[in-house]
């Protein structure tokens, strides 16, 4: 992962690397300080004292250190890489004789090392301090936090596998796959990747290590745990959406490096039940606080959603995955749905607070469930949300293309300087406020420029250096190779009107309703924009007319639609009455969901009413 090579100057993205840089990794630090997450790594908690080191505490600290070695990458800081080396240091000098590096299980419960897989969280912490010594190692150059983890892994591989004397088990919180095949792609070290392959492989297998190992597990376990058969025989996504997305992505990464064609349709086939299915306009996923899980083929409440931030990082992970092993834009068009909605509506503008969960409707009898509120929050007891958004954001050119020696993919062209050896490009624009974009060679070479033309858009155009070019497409993509020279220049130009968009009508919390869309934006009623107006209560014409306007607060590239529309009420109290709804004129402005409550308390409501055709 070459992050120094996408330097983001859009108005979107960009600023929120910034802010990432400035606020949130440090105003995580302050917290993983604050609660003792850091301090417990110095081993000196004692039985009988406060605060003992949780089992997943190790996890929001790596979180924070691969986010800040990421920001290194594109934000050079010598203030900062001496924190990390400081931290890197601490972390070390915690890890036993044998290899074993986890907190909890040091000081807390040494003697229940390993005894509960499906709840304890040992292996998902292992992963994410593997990938944060990748990022350290990519960043800086040094071994020390590599060397470290390389020892927690051969450790690991000897505790598990399918030798005699080995514990036929695997994660009940997936995350160390994919990390052991980041980890294998760094040191080039096969034994890694045979251990990712074995986790995946064992994951359901007969006979199930959670029903005859750890056989006091509730019903619903092994599906909330993705374990309840192969993963290669697995049709629908189930379960933990975060654990779910974090296998997917493990999946693909081991088919892509063993060329297993089983492995990587099964990830396809789940990627499809999830995208057409259970996934919500927003990009989220998980619709119920019960088991932070999916329920069911369009099984979306609105009012109830999760949608976890760190779900919604999870599958743009998985999508981008996908894209990058089969260049198909249909992947492309989910990545981008969850990176300018659900991914960014889990942070505030500000940097420092946080949702947990992402709901779609809040109002007046919205009833807080879990870590769900109507208010983002600086801190949460399980914090695995805003820690991820340090490595998160960092990340965000990276899911915007691919940039590699013989061909640039441009997924979302948002405007940046790719750099590398073979060539420089500049996009410039304002996406996703805006169409017009143009793709600037700066520095020419020999290569393949391949553009999305998302699947959100109607009608677009392209030119070369002021002529039309060649409109056909691969899988959703404008492909253009040729000798390029410096000051070539690409016009595209993709039609961005406001439209409302039908949900399915298998969704029955969206009956009667539609969604606003402009581009790759979803928009929502916010209270403050509409004084006066019950949410619930407005309808949209059958034909909306929308236009496009500033919404004050927010950033001032925004672009708010505002629209004539009807509002119900009543004069009457009574709780039932014979007489029919009166009605009166309202304008009602929507801005971009991924904004909204970044101006205060508010109600909101993504899918509006809308008033039928005449039959």
């Amino acid at each position: 992962m070459n992050l120094a090579a996408i330097q983001l100057h859009d108005s979107v993205f960009a600023s929120r690397q910034k802010t990432g840089h400035d606020v949130t990794i440090p105003s995580c630090l302050k917290r993983c300080r604050e609660t003792g997450r850091i301090d417990a790594f110095r081993l000196q908690w004692k039985k009988g004292d406060p605060n003992p080191p949780h089992v997943y505490w190790d996890s929001d600290v790596a979180k924070v250190l691969e986010g800040m070695a990421e920001m290194l990458m594109i934000h050079p800081d010598p203030a900062m890489e001496k924190e990390l080396d400081e931290l890197v240091d601490l972390i070390v000098s915690a890890q036993r004789d044998d290899g074993y590096l986890n907190v909890h299980f040091t000081v807390v419960e040494p003697e229940k090392r390993w005894s509960n897989l499906g709840d304890w969280h040992e292996l998902y912490c292992a992963g994410h301090l593997i990938e944060a010594a990748v990022a350290h190692f990519q960043a800086t150059g040094s071994r020390k936090f590599l060397d470290a983890m390389c020892r927690y892994a051969d450790y690991i591989a000897s505790v598990f596998g399918p030798a005699p004397g080995q514990k036929r088990g695997y994660p009940g919180h997936e995350e160390i796959e994919l990390a052991l095949v980041r980890l294998y792609r760094t040191t080039g070290e096969t034994r890694y990747l045979n251990l990712a392959k074995y986790f995946i492989d064992e994951r359901g297998a007969d006979p199930n290590y959670f029903s005859e190992t750890e056989k006091s597990i509730p019903r619903d376990f092994l599906s909330n745990r993705q374990a309840h058969k192969p993963v290669r025989e697995q049709e629908q996504a189930v379960g933990h959406a975060v654990r779910a997305v974090y296998l997917y992505c493990g999946m693909v990464d081991v088919a892509v490096e063993t060329r297993d064609c089983v492995l990587l349709n099964a990830a396809i086939r789940l990627f499809d039940n999830l995208s057409r299915r259970r996934m919500y306009i927003t990009g989220g996923i998980g619709s119920t606080s019960i088991g932070e899980a999916f329920t069911t083929d369009f099984g979306l409440p609105n009012d109830t959603a999760y949608a976890e931030s760190c779900a919604a990082i999870g599958l743009a992970m998985f999508a981008k995955r996908l894209l990058d092993v089969t260049n198909e834009g249909k992947y492309a068009d989910v990545l981008e749905r969850v990176l300018y909605n659900n991914a960014l509506s889990g942070i505030s503008l500000s940097g420092d607070e946080f949702f947990y969960a992402n709901l779609l409707e809040v109002n007046d009898a919205t009833h807080e469930h879990g870590n769900t509120c109507k208010k983002r929050q600086a801190w949460f007891g399980c914090s695995c949300c805003p820690t991820n958004y340090c490595r998160f954001l960092p990340q965000l050119g990276a899911f915007c293309c691919k940039a590699a020696e013989k061909c640039l993919r441009i997924d979302v062209p948002a405007a940046a300087r790719i750099s590398t050896d073979a060539y420089e490009v500049r996009i410039d624009g304002n996406y996703p406020y805006d169409g017009n974009i143009a793709v600037t060679i700066e520095r020419g070479g020999s290569f393949a420029l391949a553009l999305r033309i998302p699947g959100w858009c109607a009608d677009w155009s392209v030119e070369l250096n002021g002529a039309p070019a060649d409109r056909t497409l691969e899988a959703s993509y404008l492909k253009m190779t040729r000798e390029w020279k410096s000051g070539d220049r690409i016009a595209l130009k993709l039609e961005m009107k406001p439209e409302v968009i039908y949900p399915h009508p298998g969704i029955a919390a969206d009956a009667g309703r539609v969604a606003v869309q402009r581009g790759p934006l979803i928009y929502c009623l916010e209270s403050l924009d509409n004084p006066g107006v019950s949410l619930p209560n407005a309808i949209l014409p059958p034909v909306p007319e929308f236009r496009m306007g500033k919404a004050a607060g927010l950033p001032e590239d925004t672009v708010a639609l505002r629209c004539a529309a009807k509002a119900e009420f009543s004069k009457s109290d009574m709780l039932y009455r014979k007489t029919p709804p009166q009605y009166g004129r309202v304008d009602l402005c929507f801005i971009p969901y991924a904004l909204w409550q970044n101006r205060g308390e508010s109600a909101m409501q993504v899918f509006v009413r809308i008033a039928p055709a005449a039959f």
